[in-house]
């Protein structure tokens, strides 16, 4: 199989929305995977605009890595990325730690090579490449990049966690004058691409011919106007080594390119440093470790995970070898080269998040601004991946859970609250405190490698301590100078009267929705662990999303402190009273009962469907279609699933109709192709929809055998499910528990080409559908 897919890897592919890949050379193909290789990271890199496509770019990086290495062909700030596929330059390759499109970048390096003149000015510094030349893999990458007298440079990179490998082979000629420049500091544009909303962050540059090394460090931090946690001495540092003796070298001005030669250290801003290589030299390579701590402890992370001697060839067979090892574990069959690639490359966004902040057992905390003893992440963006990518980390990567969750507990010991979205340090992105969901699912799911009373003692203060100046503060989005958002409105009329008061605070209608859904995750966390209270924050949980909604037009709408509506269009979040009025995940019966029973409810959902409503984009929508199985109408599920699948998601640049959002769009994806999607995260249960594959056998880390779903023909024009076996016990509902897979067994769907009744009783009553033919 494996000669196969190099086969398929060497050719176009045979559907309309793929594109040609070049293969790497032999020796980056070891270990011999062929999940790997159908991972195309540039899918969700097409689209000149934010809400082009997903917001992804094609780094080089294991799985979780602190900084991921990528070509950069423009400058990136919040809402553009350092890749972009519609360009046609080059500017350096940067070690990135944006951690997605709508979030900064923060202290990154960015390697710049060249011949001839020394230039770091960034429009002056671009060189021309063709898509055809480059190779993209998780794990490997190269470009040729045409100098401006028609010859060639050939830059290849790999990187661990926290060093970038590159290899650059210079054109052979001995009036070649090879260099090569790290950039320190630049000017940062701080949310948009508006020229007066520019600073200037401070960097350094210090020159060690003798070891020949470049180190420095980059303060820019673009979130820093965001958040309650100025975070004072953060800096991304790095120390780069070349192989090749430094025969000239100085520092220089991106402002105007200026170079000053033989200076071997400075700071300031705007900065870069540059290392010259003899005549002749043909080619260097370059390991540049990156740390948030110290300069040292960049050397340190170099002999750790690259030493002296380390080939490229040796790196990247080590990162690929770490893809492989989550990849392999899930192995499709049936479904074409399209799907498994859309497959298998949601997989590898997935594992990219949230991204290790410790180095060497020690993090940089700019909560406190001190460096500890422990394990950090970053980049949770909690909002989006409470929804189904923690499910999904936690059958897949289950020996980070406990390390994410302790990282968050450490984010609250030193900064007072649990995160909601931290880049580095919390930002106050979106809303809600779903940091209770990811523990409560957690611990639901039988984890407790972590602080349990202090998890509770933070997940109880989301619930029940307001932010300051609660009743006067608006907590709008990306709002600047404002302490901890967490769940602001929660002494405003919430705690009192159910909802959060739109005249008092933005985003009103979404916030109390998801506080309710909140306080039903602290209600499972105390039932799990036999904390007093479970019962108050189930029943507000059941109560609060219906003080909002409106019996006379049967939606949701936000409400002001009098309880006078404030209209359908007031109080949303990236969604609107469509996708919200749906938005109760913990409660399903509840509102299809508010909505006047199944048969109502059903209809109502096919409004919404076909009346254009539906926006998987954003994340809101994300488990509507599946609420067609919980009303016992199944086969829509099965038929809206396929559709969105379908339409949201390909194998081009394009392919991710959506922001990824740190891993979301990708999960939504990976469970419906398996067959299941978790509605309520911490319900313990999955709600089936219809697999996408003949079979699936998925090696769950710990468990005691593989689970096998089997769908034979799901691939081949049989997407409705007609009956469900569970390790051999006849299911008739479509619910799945998470005790059921746990340990591993076996899924058997009787799938068909029409429509079944298995699951689907309301719509014997639905005489409005047309064409229906219904299946026993």
């Amino acid at each position: 199989m494996w000669t196969v897919r190099l086969i398929y890897f060497l050719v176009v592919l045979g559907v309309g929305n793929a594109r040609a890949r070049k293969s790497p050379p032999a020796a980056f193909l070891n270990p011999p995977s062929e999940a790997v290789d159908y991972v195309d990271p540039l899918i969700g890199n097409g689209g000149d605009s934010p809400n082009g496509s997903g917001g992804m770019i094609p780094s080089t990086a294991p799985p979780f890595g602190m900084t991921r290495w990528v070509a950069q062909t423009r400058q990136n700030y919040v809402s553009v990325t350092p890749y972009n596929y519609t360009d046609t330059k080059i500017h350096g390759f940067q070690g990135t730690h944006q951690p997605a499109i709508w979030m900064g970048e923060s202290g990154q390096a960015v390697i710049i090579p060249g011949i001839g003149d020394v230039k770091v000015k960034f429009e002056d510094r671009g060189l021309r490449f063709s898509h055809d030349d480059e190779v993209i893999t998780p794990s490997y990458y190269s470009v040729n990049l045409d100098t401006e007298d028609s010859r060639q440079i050939l830059v290849e990179k790999s990187a661990t966690s926290r060093v970038g490998h590159l290899r650059i082979t210079f054109p052979t000629s001995a009036a070649t004058d090879p260099w090569i420049a790290l950039e320190a500091s630049r000017a940062s544009v701080m949310g948009s691409a508006d020229p007066t909303n520019v600073t200037y962050p401070h960097g350094t540059i210090s020159i060690s011919p003798s070891t020949q090394e470049i180190c420095g460090s980059n303060a820019e931090r673009q979130d820093f106007i965001i958040g309650p946690n100025p975070a004072p001495s953060f800096a991304g540092y790095f120390c780069a080594r070349f192989s090749a003796p430094l025969v000239g070298w100085g520092t220089a001005s991106n402002a105007d390119g200026t170079l000053s030669p033989n200076v071997t250290s400075a700071g300031g801003r705007q900065l870069s440093g540059y290392a010259r290589f003899a005549q002749g030299t043909t080619q260097v390579d370059v390991r540049v470790g990156v740390s948030f701590i110290s300069v040292d402890q960049a050397r340190r992370n170099i002999e750790a995970e690259v030493p002296d001697g380390q080939t490229l060839e040796e790196t990247a067979r080590a990162t690929r070898a770490a893809w492989a090892e989550k990849l392999d574990l899930v192995q499709a069959e049936g479904g074409d080269d399209e799907t498994k690639t859309v497959f298998y490359t949601g997989i590898f966004h997935t594992l990219q998040y949230p991204y290790e902040q410790s180095e060497d057992g020690h993090y940089y905390s700019g909560y406190d601004d001190q460096v500890h003893e422990g394990e950090s992440y970053t980049g949770y963006s909690i909002w989006d991946t409470y929804r189904a990518e923690w499910a999904w980390l936690i059958f897949l990567a289950p020996e980070r859970i406990n390390g994410m969750i302790q990282s968050m507990l450490n984010d609250y010991t030193e900064g007072g609250w649990l995160p909601m979205w931290k880049n580095i340090v919390e930002t106050n992105i979106m809303v809600a405190t779903h940091a209770d969901s990811l523990i409560a699912e957690a611990v639901l799911k039988g984890f407790d490698g972590f602080d349990v009373d202090l998890a509770w003692e933070a997940v109880h203060k989301d619930a029940t301590v307001p932010p300051e100046n609660d009743w006067t503060t608006l907590y709008y989005d990306r709002e600047e100078n404002v302490g901890y958002e967490v769940r602001a409105g929660l002494s405003s009329v919430y705690e009192t009267k159910g909802w959060v008061a739109n005249d008092v605070h933005s985003e009103s209608a979404s916030r109390t929705l998801d506080y309710s859904y909140d306080d039903f995750a602290v209600s499972v966390l105390a039932s799990q662990l036999g904390r007093p209270n479970s019962t108050f924050f189930h029943n507000r949980a059941l109560a609060s999303p219906f003080t909002i909604f409106n019996a006379g037009t049967g939606f949701m709408e936000a409400r002001n402190a009098s309880g006078a509506w404030a209209g359908p269009d007031e109080g949303w979040t990236e969604g609107d009273m469509w996708a919200y009025t749906f938005d109760v995940v913990h409660d399903v019966p509840g509102l299809v009962a508010a909505k006047g029973g199944n048969a109502s409810f059903v209809a109502f959902l096919d409004e919404h469907f076909d009346g254009g409503h539906n926006d998987h984009t954003n994340e809101p929508s994300h488990h509507i279609p599946y609420l067609y199985s919980l009303a016992g109408a199944a086969s829509k599920t099965q038929s809206r699933v396929r559709e969105i699948a379908q339409s949201n998601y390909n194998s081009s640049v394009n392919g991710l109709s959506g922001n990824e959002d740190c891993g979301q769009m990708s999960a939504w994806y990976i469970f419906s192709a398996l067959g299941f999607y978790p509605v309520n995260p911490v319900s313990g249960t999955y709600v089936v929809g219809s697999p996408f594959f003949d079979k699936i056998t998925f090696s769950l880390p710990g468990a005691a055998a593989p689970l096998q779903i089997v769908a034979t023909g799901a691939s081949t024009g049989k997407p409705y499910v007609c009956s469900l076996t569970v390790n051999g016990e006849p299911r008739t509902t479509p619910i799945i528990t998470h005790a059921d897979i746990r340990a591993g067994g076996e899924l058997l769907f009787g799938m068909a080409a029409e429509l079944c009744t298995w699951a689907s009783s309301t719509l014997d009553t639905v005489s409005s559908t047309p064409g229906l033919v219904l299946q026993s």
